[in-house]
């Protein structure tokens, strides 16, 4: 075999800069297909190049000028990030360098790469699975330390080897019921009733719903939760934007109404990411473009997965009657995703802490019964910040553990639709004693279980993923 012998089962060649755009100390270029190899020694003039080995090298254009200089690297087929032949072009990081060096592949046949291309062609060559190659986004998109350590855990394969052991309990529950329907036993042991896929049927069922609850905190995780600020003006919710941020990322001023339109920030609380929005303080007003902010607010409010009703506790005495007040006929709507944020304590004679401990076993009545919780704080002092925080993680249900997996939407709801075809088998098995239906539910299972890791996949659901993806990666 000479050297550039193709592959026949290669892809024709892409290319695409794999570095951020910018000024940067190294730029990289990355080539994968049946012509990389080829591509490779052309633009560096090399005779050959050893895999996995670094060489120096002149990156020329047609004319045999230098572009540039640095290092190439070449990775065979299958030993790659794709499963083909890949090609590393390092050079300096800056744009015109790396454009021009870009335009010298498109010129010896490679194609732009489009988003997420490169993870497609390894996901297709069985590189890496669906959940996989999602964990590379979430890995490069990760705004904490928690998600990021997450995502290299589903990356390296955890995820996917629950998501595989479960696929195969399933299968092979699906083969004993197809298997008995066909070759009944011959001492006519009736097995719809021996209790075997009962008991088989009660294990799946647990490991679905112990790694739905895993996955339920990844995508918590990956996620975060968006909170939106509400109340009346001067309550005090930029204030509370700047303690939780850190920084005087809003105006604060004593004039009602200086915030008048949406401002959005993200955050990472206490592991949580949440992305906060300030909004325009609720009121009646003749100002057009109040108005406007106001209007803005309600369409957050009605959005938001969790609601901070911020409201100045020396001045309102009765957050149940303001929450009526401020959110009108949306007060039972909002009242499982509401947090009654009473600011200002230290304006009281009593300490946060004081106030918290009572106001974790007070409820509100009527319409806001059991489902609001009062904390107290000071946006002056920071005192019950933590509490709030605290109290937020306890809403949203956010208590990854230690070894949490990143998780994405669809991931739970394959799950749940998983468990309710189980749940159908069980009663299919458990009331109509229907083998033929036992087992068509458990085919059901295992499509949207393979969705998962892309062992059941459609196009649609593919372009959707991989398009999400950097250009280049």
């Amino acid at each position: 075999m000479n050297t550039f012998e193709q592959t026949p089962s290669q892809n024709p060649t892409i290319a695409a800069i794999a570095t951020p755009i910018g000024q940067g100390g190294v730029g990289v270029i990355r080539l994968s297909g049946r012509s990389a190899y080829e591509l490779g020694c052309q633009i560096t003039g090399k005779k050959s190049l050893t895999p996995r080995h670094a060489h120096f090298a002149k990156f020329t254009d047609a004319k045999g000028d230098t572009i540039d200089e640095g290092v190439v690297i070449y990775f065979k087929a299958p030993h790659s990030f794709t499963g083909e032949d890949v090609v590393e072009l390092q050079g300096h990081g800056g744009m015109v360098l790396q454009n021009m060096l870009l335009t010298r592949c498109f010129e010896l046949g490679a194609r732009q790469a489009t988003a997420g291309e490169f993870s497609l062609r390894a996901f297709e060559n069985d590189k890496i699975d669906l959940v996989q190659a999602e964990a590379i986004a979430d890995a490069i998109s990760a705004t904490s330390k928690a998600q990021a350590a997450s995502a290299i855990r589903s990356l390296s394969g955890e995820f996917s080897n629950k998501i595989n052991e479960l696929f195969d309990n399933l299968t092979n529950l699906r083969l004993y019921v197809e298997a008995s329907i066909d070759f009944p036993d011959e001492e006519d042991v009736d097995f719809l009733s021996d209790g075997v896929i009962d008991s088989r049927l009660q294990k799946l069922l647990a490991g679905i719903d112990e790694i739905l609850a895993t996955a339920k905190q990844g995508q918590l995780l990956r996620d975060g939760v968006h909170v939106v600020l509400a109340g009346k003006p001067n309550a005090g919710k930029s204030s509370l934007l700047n303690r939780l941020a850190g920084t005087e990322r809003a105006i604060v001023t004593d004039v009602a109404g200086t915030t008048r339109d949406t401002l959005e920030e993200t955050l990472v609380l206490d592991g949580l990411t949440v992305h906060l929005t300030d909004t325009a303080g609720l009121r009646e007003t003749a100002d057009k473009v109040e108005q406007i902010g106001i209007d803005r607010a309600k369409t957050a409010i009605r959005q938001a997965d969790i609601l901070l009703m911020v409201y100045d506790v020396s001045r309102e005495t009765d957050p149940e009657t303001l929450a009526k007040t401020l959110f009108d006929d949306d007060c039972q709507n909002i009242a499982t995703r509401l947090l009654m944020v009473a600011n200002k304590s230290d304006l009281l004679d009593v300490s946060c802490e004081t106030l918290n401990v009572r106001s974790s076993d007070e409820r509100l009545s009527k319409n806001l019964k059991n489902s609001a919780d009062v904390i107290h704080v000071s946006c002056e002092t920071g005192d019950g910040i933590a509490d709030l925080v605290a109290m937020l993680k306890e809403k949203v249900g956010f208590h990854p553990p230690e070894n949490s997996l990143i998780a994405r939407t669809r991931h739970i709801d394959a799950l749940r639709r998983t468990r309710q075809y189980v749940l159908e088998a069980h009663e299919q098995l458990t009331v109509f004693y229907a083998g033929e239906l036992v087992a068509e539910s458990l085919r059901s299972a295992q499509q949207s279980l393979g969705e998962i890791t892309g062992q059941v996949s459609a196009d649609e659901l593919l372009g959707k993923i991989f398009s999400s993806f950097c250009i280049g990666k």
